[in-house]
């Protein structure tokens, strides 16, 4: 069943609070591993959040750190017990980028950059189809509607009836539009439904043309995720092929911010972006 807490979200903080006790007691990761009788990696794992936690664990480590204060010793165990709850993904099974979808479902904006498609919480189901079958060729129709069901499920947080709806920035490449996913009518359509959506006020879709030339974004695609709670950092997302990557370190977090106000500097302001994306659309008629 989906539940109300997020354990993502909550996995996160807690993997926070623990490194800043470790790093009060001025202990490593490896000298906390001795004393616990367990790998390095496992102590890594669990304070940057991408492990399950258990109230075990919390208390041994609240041992090794001597907290005294039973009210932050009995708060960390409850943060333990909410993030071993499920998210609302994990009714559709196993889904391979769940760590994102519990950060963005928690995140109060997000700002991506696409240069090849248009992004997930933007598409329509007949464009989402058709470019999962093409980038996972080898997958079996379940699998492809149970990733399209997912993709549907997540837009509903830029919906304009969410009570806190996720503001959400997006800059494209001309790459993404003019490339041809399903046939001509489905890119007819899911170009209107860019344009359409970009019109909510809490989204905003900018386009890089092709006559722009370089651009800070010629690397690849990123996306920055930014949370209401001034306790959890900012999140880099690099998605991969086998596995994905977060960069969640201030410096980080920074250039890619740099290089994505670069982006928008470079892009056509709104306005002009959705008469160029009314234009690409024009061309898929002839």
């Amino acid at each position: 069943m989906a539940s109300n807490v997020n354990p993502t979200v909550r996995r996160r903080r807690l993997g926070q609070e623990l490194r800043r006790l470790r790093e009060q007691r001025g202990m490593t990761a490896e000298e906390v591993a001795e004393r616990l009788l367990v790998s390095q990696s496992k102590i890594s794992r669990l304070e940057n959040g991408r492990r399950s936690i258990s109230q075990r664990d919390v208390r041994d480590l609240c041992g090794v750190y001597e907290v005294e204060d039973r009210r932050v010793v009995d708060s960390l165990m409850q943060m333990a017990k909410d993030s071993r709850q499920q998210g609302w993904w994990h009714a559709f099974g196993d889904v391979p980028y769940s760590v994102y979808i519990g950060l963005e479902t928690d995140a109060a904006s997000l700002r991506v950059y696409d240069p090849q498609v248009v992004p997930g919480l933007l598409q329509i189901p007949s464009y989402a189809e058709h470019l999962i079958t093409g980038a996972l060729p080898e997958a079996v129709h379940a699998d492809v509607e149970k990733r399209v069901k997912v993709r549907m499920r997540r837009k509903e947080r830029i919906s304009s009836s969410s009570e806190t709806p996720l503001r959400l920035w997006t800059v494209l490449d001309e790459a993404a539009l003019r490339r041809k996913v399903g046939n001509a009518q489905i890119m007819i359509e899911q170009l209107d439904h860019l344009v359409e959506m970009s019109q909510l006020p809490n989204i905003t879709v900018q386009v890089l043309p092709f006559y722009m030339g370089a651009h800070p974004g010629v690397s690849g695609q990123y996306a920055i995720l930014e949370f209401p709670d001034a306790a959890d950092s900012s999140v880099v997302y690099i998605e991969g092929v086998t596995s994905d990557l977060y960069l969640e370190k201030a410096q980080d977090v920074q250039k890619y911010s740099v290089m994505y106000e670069h982006l928008r500097a470079q892009a056509l302001n709104a306005d002009e972006s959705r008469e160029f994306i009314l234009k690409v659309a024009k061309d898929f008629t002839h």
